[in-house]
């Protein structure tokens, strides 16, 4: 067998197993599981963009973080958008068996079924907080105000940033408003699936996943 034939293994095929979708997730719950991540994607881009590299070419750090954390800027800012695709990332372990079946690698609890609540009551609240943040920042932009019906501080990006930079920060942060409304809706799909008297035939087919690896 020659190196092209030889099939592909490894941390691949563990990758792929690991979080391919359990029996019983619908086609609708895969597309938007695997979407969240690439929701959240932008923002985090135009964040390391433009604190770290300063593509607004002005020298102001834009969105950056408060430098009483004790970390530079550019430091806490590429924490923070990976630790946001993280917490995006784990929107897939609602559809994928390391979501129903801790893997192997955790230990104490490899091999056990991950309970109800310890998924849900997160996932619930992540959505709850999302939604809110996000839509209240939508509503700011639009109105070019707070809640309060302040006007926006001297440092937001609409009010410091003009042009194409403008438009990449808005383009970049128009998806986050459909983080939390997605994800709740694969929660209240996770809830059903894993609820007995509310699962499907074809869920109840697959209600047993083998623990990941």
């Amino acid at each position: 067998m020659t190196a092209v034939d030889t099939p592909r293994t490894g941390w691949r095929g563990t990758w792929r197993a690991a979080h391919a979708p359990v029996e019983g997730v619908p086609r609708w719950a895969r597309t938007v599981a695997h979407a969240i991540p690439f929701i959240v994607l932008p923002s985090g881009i135009w964040r390391i963009a433009t604190v770290v590299f300063d593509v607004a070419g002005d020298g102001r750090h834009h969105g950056a973080a408060d430098t009483a954390v004790g970390l530079p800027d550019p430091v806490y800012v590429t924490f923070l958008s990976l630790l946001s695709e993280l917490l995006a990332f784990a929107a897939v372990g609602l559809i994928a068996a390391w979501g129903e079946v801790f893997p192997r690698w955790i230990p104490v609890l490899r091999g056990r079924r991950v309970p109800l609540p310890a998924a849900v009551i997160p996932a619930a609240l992540g959505a709850t907080i999302l939604t809110a943040l996000w839509t209240t920042l939508a509503v700011q932009i639009g109105s070019g105000v707070t809640l309060q019906g302040n006007p926006l501080p001297a440092d937001f990006p609409t009010v410091t940033l003009h042009g194409w930079r403008l438009g990449f920060f808005l383009a970049t942060y128009a998806p986050l408003p459909l983080w939390g409304p997605l994800l709740a809706l694969l929660t209240i799909a996770y809830w059903r699936r894993r609820t007995p008297g509310l699962r499907t035939p074809t869920a109840l087919a697959g209600s047993h996943p083998s623990p990941p690896g």
